[in-house]
């Protein structure tokens, strides 16, 4: 009992526990085979497909180290009637054969890639900077569709014209 005479509140499971609205917060996830069938509660994974913004940079690092950096250009589902908006993703890779991929690619390219969510901090004391990125691990090139194709040594039959509004939402 505490002392104002209430009941001692019950211990939380460990599947539900409340948040500080009151609502319960799930904090148990399924089962990781990497935890030999235990529960995980941690989980970093980053799965995003979308196009690369513009030619990829690489960054030396003091440590020996290359950074290589880009940003993903991923639409939002369609929630407004305006047009679409696209969110520009900063990513980064340390991995060899990822940054070989990349540095194939062209602006508007196509891609999938896997990683963690991750924060860097640098900068002073006095004036720390805060960068949010995905560091990628796998990335995979989505081909675009070949354009239909007609007798060999025809020119490839133009498709149907779309309606303006199709055009609108493609862009």
């Amino acid at each position: 009992m505490l002392s104002t005479g209430t009941p001692e509140p019950c211990p939380l499971s460990p599947e539900r526990r409340s948040s500080r609205t009151g609502l319960p917060h799930i904090v148990e996830s399924d089962l990781h085979p990497i935890t030999n069938g235990r529960t995980t509660v941690d989980r970093n994974e980053v799965l995003l497909v979308g196009r690369l913004s513009a030619a990829v940079e690489d960054r030396s690092l003091p440590s020996g180290d290359t950074m290589t950096k880009w940003r993903l250009l991923v639409r939002r589902r369609r929630h407004r009637r305006d047009g679409m908006v696209t969110d520009s993703i900063p990513c980064v890779s340390f991995n060899q054969e990822v940054a070989d991929v990349l540095r194939t690619l062209r602006p508007r390219d196509a891609m999938e890639v896997t990683g963690a969510f991750r924060c860097r901090v640098f900068g002073p004391a006095s004036g720390k900077v805060w960068a949010y990125e995905v560091e990628v691990a796998t990335v995979r090139v989505i081909e675009a569709d070949p354009l239909p194709a007609g007798e060999p040594g025809e020119p490839p039959v133009p498709s149907a014209p779309r309606p303006v509004a199709v055009l609108a939402e493609a862009g």
